[in-house]
């Protein structure tokens, strides 16, 4: 496509939804790339009560259906397609399509989401949000004095059955490993052991899953012996991991040992205007709610980069003349005996050369990019590229100055 895009969402789940609001409502040109029906796995949630605000009678379709609409009312535009390349490395982000499709646009945010590891196991997918779930956070509380039972033993499936205790009348750890072994840390172990409401099956793995409109019972398989057994439950939750669907970022921006995008707090990855949002992110918690904030945070960091970067381009890289591009900050006195006589100097040239000032803490991403560490400092400029520069007030003399711009003058 032609149109260059100022924030170009890949993937329309909560995260990216909420990006594409936020973007959108900011006069920004938006738009999302989804390879389905937008809202993510929460669009398959049929009940969600743990988004504030929607816990009478809501459901996760239609909480993404009002996420959905909310963007496309601010001007998002939403197209169909599974991104399978992207190109990071110029000021315009490219993302092709499995189609062919090539969207470009001034900033990109990521929101691939991740999905829960999946055992394939007979049963399992019918009977998704049926009694089989993949989050004890999101249903601990619809299987209150039921019984239920746990597929795994690290970490989290420990934490997680511990967490379920709170609201089931019991539950059931399906091990593989022989009695009294834990896949988790000890301290877990210990206290599991210590929970009066959990029970554990050894040497055991999960067969199948059988139940009409809702789980109803699992069959187990001893590993030792090959016996199946039947037992009664309400629910059976996963916890063997999940994976993030990030397989088309790989060498492109810094991903984590499983495939889970690094950002820090503003949602920016290692590569300048590209942000990371919602379960594909490294993050404490993976709920609609945090993906939500993740997508808000990302747009608004990326108005203010796309605002830093038109500034940028027009005050220092378009300019025809040569410029002197001045990194200062407020809080440092000597930047303003320095400013001044920058100023001077400029008038001096008599429209041969101009002045660009930039506060380092507004303007973080231009600093970082030319290695500013030392306020002040002086980058001279001509044709957008970088000539010379001087750091610290010491060096910025009217005199080294004046030398510097007789270089290209």
């Amino acid at each position: 496509m032609s149109e260059v895009y100022d924030i170009l969402v890949v993937g329309g789940g909560p995260g990216g939804l909420a990006a594409g609001i936020y973007g959108s409502r900011a006069r920004l040109k938006t738009s999302i790339v989804e390879k389905g029906r937008p809202g993510g796995q929460a669009a398959s949630t049929m009940e969600m009560e743990n988004y504030p605000g929607t816990f009478r009678e809501s459901t996760g379709p239609g909480i993404m259906k009002n996420f959905t609409e909310h963007a496309e009312h601010f001007g998002t535009e939403i197209f169909k397609g599974t991104v399978s390349d992207v190109d990071f490395t110029g000021p315009i982000k490219k993302v092709t399509t499995k189609d062919g499709e090539t969207y470009e646009a001034k900033s990109v945010i990521l929101s691939p989401g991740a999905e829960p590891r999946s055992l394939n196991i007979k049963g399992e997918g019918k009977l998704r949000g049926k009694g089989v779930s993949y989050c004890a956070t999101c249903d601990a509380d619809f299987f209150e004095d039921l019984d239920v039972i746990v597929i795994g033993n690290g970490d989290a499936a420990i934490e997680e059955a511990m967490y379920l205790t709170r609201f089931a009348e019991s539950v059931t750890v399906i091990v593989i490993h022989d009695e009294g072994t834990l896949d988790c840390n000890k301290a877990s172990s210990e206290k599991a052991f210590k929970n009066a409401k959990l029970k554990w099956i050894w040497n055991s793995t999960l067969e199948e899953i059988v139940g009409d409109e809702l789980v109803e019972k699992v069959v187990l398989k001893n590993i030792k012996t090959g016996e199946l057994t039947e037992m009664e439950t309400n629910g059976v939750f996963f916890f063997v991991g999940t994976v993030p669907k990030t397989d088309f970022l790989k060498g492109k921006i810094e991903l984590n040992e499983q495939g889970y995008i690094i950002t820090n707090d503003l949602m920016e990855t290692n590569v300048p205007g590209v942000y990371g949002v919602g379960d594909a992110r490294v993050k404490y918690l993976r709920q609609v709610v945090t993906a939500a904030a993740d997508g808000a945070i990302a747009a608004v960091a990326a108005e203010k980069y796309l605002d830093e970067m038109e500034s940028f381009r027009e005050n220092v890289l378009d300019k025809k003349e040569p410029v002197l591009l001045a990194f200062w900050a407020p809080q440092v006195e000597a930047c303003f005996d320095v400013l001044a006589n920058l100023e001077k100097k400029v008038e001096e040239k008599g429209g041969k050369l101009s002045l660009a000032k930039l506060d380092t803490y507004r303007n973080k991403k231009t600093s970082g990019s030319y290695n500013v560490t030392k306020v002040p400092t002086v980058i001279l400029f001509k044709d957008g590229e970088p000539v010379d520069r001087l750091e610290g007030a010491e060096a910025i003399t009217p005199d080294a100055v004046e030398a510097m711009v007789k270089k290209v003058l």
